[in-house]
């Protein structure tokens, strides 16, 4: 088996603290990998360039071809839709030709062009020939659109745009420019993941109302499409509304060459794929199959579009399996089987498949995120990392899976990462809290954790109960809990290395972003286990996020704290800004003043509390950053920052 990787060992050397800027600054994120005939085409989000995203395309499997750039500055591939964005990207082959529809970050519009060459891949000619330039197909409006598809036969771009406070399933003729939206369906609420079935006639897509987020309970729909691409029938054919008893998730489907329906959903307890023919008759209901039911998940929380799990791969069904915390590669056989395929990455996302081929962005603990390419049918891959190797094998802390009793005694998983300056005795630690909270600690090389292992640090990154990777259920420890399960876990997680003589518990640091940032807000309000920490965009203020957050999250406090208004008092319980005299350890904080999740106003309100308190506490504002930091020079500065604040306050 051939199987390569870029990621290249230098000989053995002492392993020297890995600067900021390279652990953050200068690595590019990789995002909605696609194949296109004999092409492999991806997104590229540069953060030496002020974050601006970018698509590039080359050969498939030649990995030392330099990348053709499709979309030169200013042009910057980024949608807005629900604040959090994704699914920029439409692609697909016509005859030689490329098409490609996006949506540009400078205008907010939806963006079309024709490129040709693609049969010459393997005949010496490497880069495509545009045949026009680009053609802005909508009007700047305050609408937003994304998680668009090419329907080729009637050549129009059909996706998703967010106007007047709702999802719409629109349309644009791909021959046009500057026109208004074709309304091709009216949702409920929220929409997303269409998918057109082989032929044409009919279509697919997922569908979710407030209060539920699309990981608590959504819906697969289905329609019958006419010759002219209008809807003349439509049905909801699986998963389950917010006030249903019994609460249903679904995720991406998919249609197999045969008709059939793929789609995964949790009604088992973990997100498993089920399958069903479909009729056009909209009052035939599909029979569900479960042909390959696992106590693992195929699919994940949809905080953004253009995820994906699961692909046709020509044969047979590819599908990315999280098993405890870790991804593998399947193939699914008609039969029921389930057959491992061979390559060493357990991080996975992005996955798309087409005639024997694969592609995916892939890491593992000791090769930072790049392009996978796998030739399905003799077993072979490449992997491309985003940007040269920074470390020597011997310089990266491996994560090691911890499981340690959480709230309630519950089992409860981690990644602790040792530090690597060869201490033995116990070491500062720095616990992270990872955003969502509705997501999870991945095990991929992560920079900014071999950034602190590398300077004696451990760490450690919490699954607390409410992550995803592990189950329905496990989910379901933070319904009504948020604010106290994920603070029990995190402080016992910590404990549990402090017991074990790994931590040292006077160098206890604890960090997170968003709800992340509030986890670890509340971790210093309301136990004694850490003595400093990093906010970003955190949240602090639950009364305030309830009546005032962006339409995507506006309802999601429902499920995670109470019912607003009717138990206020539990919001009130748990916000750190009511409770700021009681978080007695130095705490620095990063805000960005275009956040629209949570606004600048809470971050200034709940330094100035801990100021008043006399607690020591820096405050730093970037004026163009929103919600995530996306420029090099903002991320450095947060990391140099976050560690001199703690080697100050921790006495390192």
């Amino acid at each position: 088996m051939e199987s390569t990787s870029h990621h290249q060992r230098n000989p053995k050397q002492t392993p020297q603290p890995l600067s900021a800027k390279c652990a953050l600054g200068q690595t590019p994120t990789l995002k909605e990998p696609r194949l296109i005939d004999d092409w492999v085409l991806w997104l590229e989000q540069r953060p030496q360039e002020h974050g601006r995203t970018t698509a590039l395309i080359r050969p498939w499997g030649q990995s030392d071809h330099p990348p053709q750039e499709l979309t030169p500055a200013p042009a910057n591939l980024r949608s807005r839709i629900h604040d959090y964005g994704g699914g920029v990207l439409a692609t697909a082959c016509q005859d030689n030709q490329l098409l490609m529809a996006w949506i540009d970050d400078v205008d907010g519009c939806l963006w079309f062009q024709r490129w040709q060459g693609l049969h010459q891949a393997t005949t010496g000619k490497k880069e495509l020939s545009p045949l026009n330039p680009p053609l802005r197909l909508s009007k700047p409006n305050d609408a937003q659109l994304a998680d668009g598809l090419i329907d080729l036969p009637r050549q129009r771009w059909l996706g998703i745009m967010e106007a007047d406070k709702r999802d719409w399933l629109v349309t644009f003729s791909l021959n046009h420019e500057n026109q208004a939206a074709t309304v091709l369906h009216r949702p409920a609420d929220f929409a997303g993941y269409a998918i057109l079935s082989p032929n044409g006639d009919q279509l697919a897509w997922v569908e979710w109302q407030q209060p539920a987020m699309p990981w608590e309970a959504s819906q697969i729909w289905w329609a019958s499409l006419d010759p002219a691409g209008l809807i003349t029938s439509s049905a909801c054919l699986a998963g389950s509304k917010p006030l249903d008893h019994k609460q249903t998730s679904v995720f991406q489907p998919l249609w197999l060459p045969n008709g059939e329906l793929v789609v995964s959903e949790d009604s088992s307890g973990w997100w498993n794929l089920i399958v069903a023919k479909l009729t056009t008759d909209p009052a035939v209901q599909p029979t569900w199959r479960r042909p390959w039911p696992l106590s693992a998940e195929t699919g994940m929380p949809q905080w953004v579009y253009g995820m994906s799990s699961s692909a046709w791969d020509g044969e047979q069904i590819l599908t990315a399996i999280c098993d405890q915390g870790s991804w593998r590669l399947s193939r699914l056989a008609d039969d029921g089987q389930i057959s491992t395929i061979n390559q060493p990455f357990d991080d996975l996302n992005g996955l798309q498949a087409q005639e024997g081929r694969a592609v995916a962005i892939a890491s593992n603990a000791t090769t930072s995120p790049g392009l996978l390419e796998l030739n399905l049918n003799c077993g072979s891959w490449k992997h491309t990392p985003a940007s040269e190797p920074l470390l020597n094998a011997d310089a990266i802390s491996v994560a090691e899976p911890i499981w340690f009793e959480g709230c309630h005694g519950q089992q409860t998983h981690a990644w602790y990462y040792p530090p690597i300056n060869g201490s033995k005795g116990p070491a500062p630690l720095l616990v992270k809290s990872h955003s969502g909270p509705t997501s999870m600690a991945n095990r991929g090389l992560s920079l900014s954790i071999q950034f602190w292992t590398s300077r004696g640090w451990g760490v450690v990154d919490v699954n607390y109960g409410g992550s995803t990777g592990f189950g329905r259920a496990y989910r379901e420890r933070l319904r009504g809990g948020w604010g106290e399960t994920d603070v029990t876990d995190c402080a016992e997680a910590a404990l549990a290395l402090v017991k074990c003589n790994k931590a040292n518990p006077t160098q206890i640091a604890i960090e997170g972003g968003s709800a992340g940032g509030f986890t670890t807000l509340a971790c210093l309000c309301f136990t004694d286990v850490f003595r400093a920490a990093a906010c970003r965009y955190a949240v602090s203020d639950l009364t305030a996020m309830a009546e005032d957050t962006h339409r995507f999250e506006a309802r999601y406090l429902d499920h995670l704290v109470g019912r607003w208004p009717d138990q206020r008092q539990l919001y009130e319980n748990r916000s750190p800004l009511l409770h700021a005299h009681k978080i007695q350890c130095p705490v620095i904080f990063f805000q960005g003043l275009q956040d629209k999740v949570v606004p600048p106003e809470q971050t200034e309100r709940m330094a100035n509390a801990l100021k008043e308190n006399g607690i020591p506490v820096e405050l730093h504002i970037f004026e163009q950053e929103g919600h995530g930091f996306r420029d090099s020079a903002v991320k450095t500065k947060v990391l140099e920052a976050t560690e001199q604040f703690f080697r100050r306050h921790l006495k390192l």
